[in-house]
């Protein structure tokens, strides 16, 4: 794992990174406010984010929030405190793990690879959203273009639809590229 370690007390970084680097993972950087936590994120690009909740200038929940917000990595916090309301504040900042201090060795590293896992799957799935709606939109883009061809020829659907597939593959484009092109030289009125 790649990790970014962000903690206002020096000796905690220390003993974290002593940690990490004796099961073999990489600590790619390190801060001591949730400022410096961003800026690390977009400069490192770190697989996993270890964070302390209390630090100065910028909480870790609000840097968790914004890390979340950009998608640059989970982040798992740490806290010397197990209040529910910080759980809660913690849970709605979308972050992907929460570790009480001191942080038990043999829990880390789950608790790190849990929430690159998370990431990773939610990843996919924001992923597959984005595939999804971009094939509704084109499914939109071609219906209108085959109703355009049927109107203008007296044609069925599937002729309508065939002129266009035959066209992209003559081209050698998309047939949604297709479609907006017929869709766009309908409404200049050319044919």
């Amino acid at each position: 794992m790649r990790v970014v370690i962000v903690d206002d007390e020096s000796l905690i970084r220390m003993d974290l990174r002593d940690i990490l680097e004796s099961q073999g993972h990489e600590v790619l950087g390190e801060g001591c406010n949730g400022v410096e936590a961003i800026t690390l994120c977009k400069t490192l690009q770190p697989d996993v984010v270890l964070m302390d909740v209390k630090m100065p200038e910028l909480d870790g929940i609000e840097a968790a929030r914004q890390i979340g917000y950009a998608h640059l990595a989970p982040v798992v916090l740490l806290t010397s405190f197990s209040q529910q309301d910080l759980i809660d504040r913690a849970r709605e900042s979308g972050v992907y793990g929460y570790l009480i201090k001191p942080v038990r060795e043999d829990q880390l590293v789950p608790t790190l690879q849990m929430a690159i896992g998370r990431f990773n799957d939610d990843t996919m799935s924001r992923q597959q959203i984005l595939d999804l709606e971009k094939s509704l939109e084109e499914r939109k883009i071609i219906q209108k273009a085959t109703g355009i061809l049927m109107d203008l020829y007296h044609i069925s659907e599937d002729e309508a639809y065939q002129r266009i597939r035959t066209l992209s593959m003559k081209r050698r484009t998309s047939v949604a590229e297709i479609a907006q092109l017929i869709i766009k030289q309908s409404a200049s009125g050319t044919k």
